[in-house]
């Protein structure tokens, strides 16, 4: 079952349950998703966005259910903050397992002798490499420093 059917499958369980949050978040995401398959039939992609993309809006929604969270606990309004915070979990119960620290290690060490990359001009092509591969699954700032530290070391 793709992310996309299991979102919808979800959304239907929410609805019937009368599960207020879980059916405006679900619900939310869906509509993110529709808004990037209106995108891409634009760009003449007629079968709309792809699992990746797909993978790149929930992070994108989490990271901003969380921005939101932290802001609202600063001003005081725990109440909200947990709000976000709860439509976070729902998100993230749809993204992969979130790789490690080693493993991000792992995975930019090897795209960099894959490539062949021996300086810091070579940084945007090893990015791009992780970004195809661990869209979802890879926390890309971290995955940016350490391509940064391994392309000085190189150089």
């Amino acid at each position: 079952m793709s992310i996309r059917e299991r979102i919808l499958s979800d959304l239907k369980t929410a609805m019937k349950e009368k599960d207020a949050v879980r059916l405006s978040t679900l619900r939310l995401v869906s509509t993110a998703i529709k808004d990037r398959d209106i995108a891409a039939r634009a760009e003449d992609r007629c079968q709309g966005c792809e699992e990746g993309e797909i993978l790149a809006i929930l992070q994108k929604l989490a990271k901003q259910r969380d921005e939101s969270a932290e802001t609202y606990e600063k001003a005081g309004r725990l109440d909200l903050a947990e709000k976000e915070r709860a439509e976070a979990e729902i998100v993230r119960e749809y993204l992969p397992k979130p790789m490690d620290e080693t493993e991000i290690e792992e995975a930019a060490r090897g795209v960099v002798e894959e490539l062949g990359a021996t300086g810091l001009k070579d940084m945007g092509k090893c990015m791009g490499a992780l970004k195809e591969r661990y869209t979802g699954r890879m926390d890309f700032s971290q995955a940016g420093a350490k391509i940064k530290s391994l392309l000085t070391n190189a150089a």
